[in-house]
């Protein structure tokens, strides 16, 4: 009898055993782009804020060919925000394609690399409020004599965009347009100037500074699509951080920090929906 005692007491301790086991290992399995802890407290208790930047994508987030170090319109938003935070920027440089994984995976807290808030990507982020508004814009040769109206004007020809960009969505969604994708901006505009592709596809602001900075035989096309909004992308399940990042936005744009930032680097204010 005492035996038997025994053994269904052991029987018990190890389902017991596996049951704790378990829900220890169940406590350990995220759901995609969420996180164990709240985003802020993780933030906080690192004292640094992980943000991924493309590093090639001018005037937003770049290298100082003069200085090398890592410069742009975004890379300055990213720094007030971390700075207001009271946290360090700790910028993780990261090709486009990559970007919004790096966010679902865990590896960055947040993306601040001009990344245009769709509803597509709302289902799998949250974002904050925008921080700036752009739009869509061809990019032409200088001599180029077709006349480019819209996106359907490209029929038979071949345009390129940034790989995993809401710019290829829009020319993939465009029957008869052969798009070609681009790990970067400068790859794109190179085969643009040398005759490769027909027009590029790309963010107004980012065309208006190329013109003043670029040696390459190209100009501004026609804007084509409504305007875009931009905000900062994380992962879902975090509303402290959220409710901290939008009070920074805007406390920014109340206080004209983030249109001087504009005015600095597009010579407009892009922080505002109306021009």
């Amino acid at each position: 009898m005492c035996e038997a005692v025994t053994k269904v007491g052991r029987r018990r301790i190890v389902v017991a055993g596996l049951a704790v086991g378990l829900a220890a290992g169940l406590a350990t399995i995220a759901l995609p782009g969420a996180h164990a802890a709240e985003l802020m407290s993780e933030a906080r208790a690192r004292g640094a804020l992980r943000i991924a930047v493309e590093g090639t994508y001018p005037p937003f987030n770049f290298k100082d060919p003069k200085t090398g170090h890592l410069t742009g319109y975004d890379v300055e938003v990213a720094r007030l925000v971390a700075t207001r935070l009271k946290l360090k920027p700790q910028f993780v440089l990261t090709e486009w394609s990559a970007i919004l994984p790096a966010v679902s995976s865990g590896k960055v807290d947040a993306a601040i690399s001009q990344v245009i808030i769709t509803p597509e990507r709302e289902r799998a982020y949250d974002f904050s409020i925008p921080y700036t508004y752009s739009s869509f814009q061809l990019i032409v040769r200088k001599n180029e004599r077709a006349t480019y109206r819209s996106l359907a004007d490209l029929k038979g020809r071949k345009l390129g965009v940034r790989e995993g960009s809401v710019f290829e969505q829009q020319a993939k969604a465009v029957p008869g347009i052969e798009v070609k994708s681009y790990p970067a901006v400068p790859e794109n505009l190179q085969d643009l100037a040398f005759g490769r592709i027909d027009a590029s596809l790309d963010d107004s602001l980012m065309v208006n500074y190329l013109l003043k900075h670029s040696e390459l035989p190209i100009k501004a096309g026609p804007r084509v699509g409504p305007l875009a909004r931009i905000g900062v992308a994380f992962g879902k399940g975090n509303p402290q951080f959220k409710v901290a990042v939008d009070k920074v936005l805007t406390e920014a744009r109340a206080d004209g920090s983030l249109r001087q930032l504009s005015l600095r680097w597009f010579g407009i204010d892009a922080s505002s929906a109306t021009r």
